[in-house]
């Protein structure tokens, strides 16, 4: 999978990184869908760094098996699909879009006179 593959479905990076600096893509990642469950979940996908899979939760950072979703291959688009359209079954459908978030750009502390 790739970042524009998954920009694609609707996922967004959760680190606020530039979009030029995921180029290395190789490395350990975590996006989260742009859209809600019905029931308020959230969706995360991430790859962990030397595992050759891809694991969805309602965790941002799972650490215990139970708040994996899904573990789908690391290449296999249609596994993913099919996760995503599970879990979105098992939460009621297709919630609200989450707004937009922007990188904020930097401002310079503005001392009160």
């Amino acid at each position: 999978m790739t970042d524009t593959y998954l920009r694609g479905l609707g996922f967004v990076p959760t680190a606020r990184a530039p979009r030029g600096s995921q180029n290395a893509f190789n490395h350990a990642w975590r996006y989260k869908y742009d859209h809600l469950a019905a029931d308020g979940a959230t969706l995360f996908i991430e790859h962990p760094l030397g595992v050759d899979t891809c694991r969805l939760s309602t965790v941002e950072a799972p650490v215990a098996a139970q708040d994996v979703f899904a573990n789908v291959g690391l290449h296999d688009r249609a596994a993913l699909e099919a996760a995503m359209k599970s879990f979105y079954a098992a939460h009621g459908g297709m919630g609200a879009l989450l707004p937009a978030t922007t990188a904020g750009a930097f401002q310079p502390f503005r001392r009160q006179l």
